[in-house]
């Protein structure tokens, strides 16, 4: 893939250098940790702040939570420089395709994170969250992707991130909360397969960004259309249950198919057209 030597999103937040030190303390005054804990409880009842009794009674709140910078090194920064431009290569795309396209913050993370969504880790994967419409990745995802489902390369890389905000762009179409408000209202069973279309589109959304892309700035080198279809195949629901517990179970699945995610990213990339990706009308998928 062509990366290099373009221009780099503004919108990425890289929490990989950041760490914390030290942590709230309450210090002073003649109280034990039994008077403390009476005097929270007392407050909680009345109906008071804690802290607002903790100092009348000569007990004071201090603060020596400091950010620690990490230093990145040049792989690092390497990683957010491609993340960057990839980010900037699908504003550049939606900001064409979609009036006020709202353009989302990627979040770096390490470990784990915490978003509008709840605190999550790296082994949730790369994901979406709709309440602060960000995007968030531990780049150590990619060494998986590499070596744990065999999908090496760089579009195999931007595939994902591209899949990501794909699920931006159906936030901002509506899409998403209709989705996410028939849980709990239909069987299990079929909001799965409501899931299955909304990841599908997502894939659909990711090979238009790439069709616009490719026709924008020349990014495809020989290879990189097959790196993004290995990548689709890999992280299919039934190539990943095979995996995990040796057997398929169809009625699971939320994600699609192995053949089923490469095919509808082939057919985003083939037509660049947003109107031919409604997975929730298609009467196969």
């Amino acid at each position: 893939m062509r990366w290099t030597g373009r221009r780099q999103s503004s919108n990425v937040d890289d929490q990989r250098g950041r760490g914390f030190g030290g942590g709230g303390m309450l210090t002073k005054g003649g109280l034990g940790i039994g008077g403390i804990v009476i005097v929270v409880v007392i407050s909680l009842i009345l109906g008071k702040n804690p802290l607002t009794l903790l100092e009348q009674t000569g007990v004071t709140t201090g603060d020596n939570t400091t950010e620690q910078q990490v230093q990145l090194t040049p792989q690092q920064e390497e990683q957010k420089q491609f993340v960057a431009t990839v980010l900037a290569d699908t504003e550049d795309v939606w900001n064409k395709l979609l009036p006020n396209y709202a353009e989302p913050t990627l979040v770096l993370f390490s470990n784990q994170v915490e978003s509008a969504c709840g605190m999550a880790s790296s082994a949730s994967g790369p994901f979406y969250c709709p309440p602060d419409e960000k995007v968030y990745i531990d780049l150590s995802f990619y060494d998986e992707l590499q070596s744990r489902f065999q999908a090496p390369g760089d579009f195999a890389q931007a595939y994902v991130i591209a899949h990501e905000v794909g699920h931006h762009v159906q936030h901002l179409m509506g899409i998403t909360d209709k989705i996410h408000a028939m849980q709990g209202q239909i069987s299990e069973e079929e909001y799965n397969k409501l899931s299955v279309r909304l990841e599908l589109q997502a894939d659909f959304f990711a090979g238009v960004w790439a069709h616009h892309a490719n026709k924008m700035q020349n990014i495809l080198e020989p290879g990189d259309l097959d790196e993004a279809l290995q990548a689709a195949t890999a992280i299919g629901d039934d190539r990943l249950q095979q995996q995990s517990q040796g057997y398929v179970v169809p009625d699971s699945f939320t994600h699609g198919t192995s053949e089923q995610r490469a095919r509808w990213f082939r057919k985003g990339f083939e037509t660049g057209d947003v109107k031919q990706g409604d997975t929730f009308n298609a009467t196969s998928l």
